[in-house]
């Protein structure tokens, strides 16, 4: 991420420059070639029994080639051993793997990264090492009730021993560390948020697996019993904590709607080949109103999304001031087309659509789940009215 504290006029095409477009190429032709549709529904929809929905599947061999093409420190600085690339470049690369609806944690980690360097201190530039090396991240912070506000969690960090529950922690069986946020308690700070690196493995710590519908991610509540915590684990600035978080909202919307972008352009695609061969009295579905119409909705409603993903990444890169406001209206327009474009896909591929066989139910799965990470699109308008009030406020 290359935020800066200056507001500056955006470029022209969102600064989509030769750096984005070959990594969207890389990683097209990468999926394409190593995680086609027919393998990943091998890969995570080979059981049925719905039973074994707090599995996780995910091909690690295949994971270790995204590790060894460095996608994982493609938001981290270059002084830090890392690749330093714009929000934008990495949003190409997040819509592509959510076009292939990959089961891996690379959008835990790309935010836990962009968090950590908010912070900016000499332990979140070590953990960001960590991420250099290899080494996944997860963000930890929502209540039983499932808030996405920064001061919501229930953990406690008390005489250097991390307690309580955090719940809907995403990819916690495939992370080698969790980003935590808890309250920092004692004399002098009686519950400040503060961020603190846990491993996985951490002595108290228990992951405990949720059964969720999203057959391309798992996801799991997180039990810390007197969990001990060195002062090189806490990663924020005394008091500063959600000052980084802030100021990592907006990436953190932005990557979870680039994959929902490229999920939803799979569905688009996928539903209007199925129309082009598919015939019904003699005619290609295509050729019916019913069909083309939904289908043209579609396509106008992911481009909007997607107009929407890029002038917020932008805004990241060029104008940090408005970048909050613009990736909250990205997040809400993915989330719009998602519900749309799924339920049509599901619809238009007609009886066989809703079978277990048919593809079409692992992205369904995965967009209904991406709507509500960092909120769906009602809690984003809400955000929004709040922040234009503010600012409306402000100027008064």
């Amino acid at each position: 991420m290359t935020a800066t504290t200056q507001t500056a006029q955006q470029p022209k095409d969102f600064g989509f420059d030769a750096d984005a477009l070959a990594l969207k190429d890389v990683a097209e032709k990468f999926f394409q070639d190593n995680l086609p549709t027919q393998k990943l529904h091998a890969l995570v929809a080979h059981d049925s029994n719905l039973e074994h929905g707090t599995a996780s599947n995910w091909d690690t061999d295949l994971w270790q080639q995204i590790v060894d093409l460095g996608w994982l420190m493609v938001g981290v600085p270059e002084r830090i051993g890392g690749m330093g690339m714009s929000a934008v470049t990495v949003a190409t690369l997040v819509e592509q793997a959510g076009r292939a609806a990959l089961p891996g944690p690379l959008v835990p980690t790309l935010n836990a990264s962009y968090i950590l360097h908010a912070c900016g201190t000499d332990n979140a530039d070590a953990a960001l090492s960590l991420i250099c090396e290899g080494k996944t991240f997860s963000y930890a912070a929502c209540n039983q009730f499932g808030s996405w506000e920064h001061d919501a969690s229930e953990l406690v960090i008390e005489d250097d021993k991390l307690t309580g529950e955090v719940h809907f922690v995403q990819d916690a069986q495939k992370v080698d560390y969790f980003l935590v946020n808890a309250k920092l308690l004692n004399a002098n700070r009686g519950g400040e948020t503060t961020l603190v690196a846990v491993a996985a493995n951490a002595e108290g710590l228990s992951i405990e697996p949720n059964a969720i519908i999203d057959l391309t991610r798992d996801q799991a509540r997180l039990q810390f019993d007197q969990t001990p915590i060195d002062k090189e684990q806490i990663v924020s600035a005394p008091g500063k904590a959600l000052k980084a978080l802030h100021l990592a909202t907006p990436a953190l919307l932005v990557t979870i709607s680039a994959d929902m972008c490229g999920a939803a352009e799979w569905q688009l695609q996928t539903t209007a080949e199925y129309a082009r061969t598919r015939k019904q009295f003699d005619r290609n579905l295509g050729f019916f109103q019913a069909v083309k119409h939904p289908l043209a909705d579609f396509m106008v409603a992911i481009d909007l999304a997607r107009s929407h993903l890029y002038n917020a990444a932008c805004a990241i890169d060029h104008e940090p001031d408005t970048a909050e406001q613009f990736a909250r209206m990205a997040k809400a327009a993915a989330s719009d087309a998602a519900s749309f474009g799924s339920a049509k896909s599901v619809q238009l591929h007609g009886g066989i659509g809703f079978t277990w066989e048919c593809f079409v139910h692992i992205y369904l799965k995965r967009q209904l789940h991406s709507q509500t990470l960092f909120g769906d699109a009602t809690y984003q308008r809400a955000k929004l009215a709040e922040l234009i009030l503010n600012q409306d406020g402000e100027t008064a």
